[in-house]
């Protein structure tokens, strides 16, 4: 039975024991040879004869060996007596020296090499603490009575903008990959009042930029019966709190990463957009956030409040989605006709999140469409939800790349993106 490196430790001293992985390193010394294996749990030390033949590292193996007790073994135990068995070629040698502590190589090596750079422990444990942040969200929202959907990736109408869509041949009609799952995810608001999805999103967005890719993994939320985004933004919180709490679990990925668990606050603290600009010394009249704006905003934040996040909510009708909800004066402020009930969340300085209220009366859909310039009836599978009747519904979106890379500190999301698609790259 195979031993994972991880439980050699609990092993009882002169016990056979058998570790299938890779080799990470090998040190041939005068009166002894060492071998580490690797394998999905961690390093395992192998002691051979001086001399004695040893596969190069990256090659995966099976070693047969005694569990012997070692301090200066990881774990205080290495295996003895041992025979190695290859199951594979030798392997080629990798384009980094996988077991350096650090993995100091350019971003186009990294991913250029990616299906073999991945498995050096720092780099992997980015994705481990991705996959943990994943656990989180729906174990979060599980908890709130939420349901997982799946919804097409291929699709007949644009989501947001007809300029920033991938056109597909299905079967020789037009069509498209998804920009969101924005249309479901509103749509079974009104099956299951609460839900959410994880999966592929496609921006065909000439971005070149660190914080852009063409394809990127979505967490979207949505729910119904609301009474504006505010109860949005409350939902927002305890998804991060729930995120974070699944990663500070991950400790060895923390520490191998460097990754800063944020302090998810009670109440995270909201900014009116207008006072944003004010407060960064924008014009008044700008639609929207530039990124400098957003990092000056959020040293404010954890300046004045503490707090890595921040919301600004009331962004510009105009720079918002035709099926958001209009301003209605969120409890402390006068209604207004140019601005929205919708938030941007900042992540240390970084938008994060997208989110708000939509609308949810089939009318004003119709209006807001025909505003647009287009025929309401180039809808009609998307507003038969709402012609039978929708409660006040909003939701959000969470960039996972984005959230990992500010995580562990990456200044650039392809760092933190297994195999990233963007402008210029499609392999590996």
């Amino acid at each position: 039975m195979r031993t994972l490196c991880h439980d050699l430790p609990a092993s009882t001293p002169g016990e056979e024991v058998v570790l299938e992985g890779w080799v990470q390193r090998r040190r041939q010394l005068a009166r002894v040879t060492f071998l580490v294996v690797r394998d999905r749990s961690g390093l395992a030390q192998v002691v051979l004869p001086a001399g004695a033949a040893v596969p190069p590292e990256e090659t995966v193996v099976r070693v047969t060996g005694t569990a012997a007790a070692n301090a200066q073994a990881p774990g205080g135990v290495e295996v003895t007596d041992a025979l190695v068995e290859l199951l594979t070629e030798p392997a080629a040698t990798p384009p980094a020296e996988l077991w350096r502590p650090g993995l100091d190589v350019s971003l186009p090596t990294l991913l250029d090499h990616a299906p073999v750079l991945w498995r050096h422990p720092a780099q992997r444990a980015r994705w481990e603490l991705a996959a943990a942040s994943l656990r989180g969200f729906r174990a979060s929202l599980d908890a709130l009575g939420f349901t997982e959907v799946t919804t097409p990736k291929i699709v007949g109408t644009a989501t947001e903008s007809g300029a920033n869509v991938f056109p597909v041949d299905w079967f020789g009609r037009e069509a498209y990959l998804a920009q969101s799952p924005q249309f479901y995810k509103q749509q079974l608001v009104g099956v299951f009042e609460r839900v959410y999805e994880v999966g592929p999103v496609f921006r065909a967005e000439p971005h070149d930029t660190v914080r852009h890719l063409a394809e990127y993994r979505s967490l979207d939320v949505e729910l119904g019966f609301i009474g504006d985004h505010r109860d949005v933004l409350a939902v927002l919180r305890d998804v991060l709190s729930g995120m974070v709490d699944a990663v500070r679990a991950e400790e060895a990925a923390v520490s191998r990463t460097g990754a800063l668990p944020p302090v998810v606050p009670d109440e995270v603290p909201v900014i009116r957009f207008a006072d944003a600009l004010a407060l960064v010394g924008a014009p008044a009249d700008e639609p929207d956030l530039a990124p400098e704006h957003e990092r000056a905003l959020g040293a404010w934040a954890l300046a004045e409040h503490g707090s890595d996040f921040l919301a600004v909510e009331g962004y510009p009708m105009a720079k918002r989605p035709f099926y958001t909800h209009p301003w209605t004066g969120n409890r402390s402020a006068a209604p207004s006709t140019t601005a929205s009930n919708s938030f941007d969340l900042l992540f240390r300085g970084l938008e994060l999140v997208t989110g708000g209220q939509r609308l949810h009366r089939a009318s004003d859909y119709e209006r807001a469409i025909r505003a647009r310039g287009e025929d309401p009836a180039t809808y009609d599978a998307y507003l038969q939800a709402f012609r039978h009747g929708m409660p006040p519904h909003g939701g959000f979106a969470i960039g996972l790349e984005r959230w990992v890379a500010r995580l562990v500190g990456a200044a650039n999301v392809r760092e933190v993106t297994l195999f990233p698609r963007d402008l210029n790259r499609l392999t590996p």
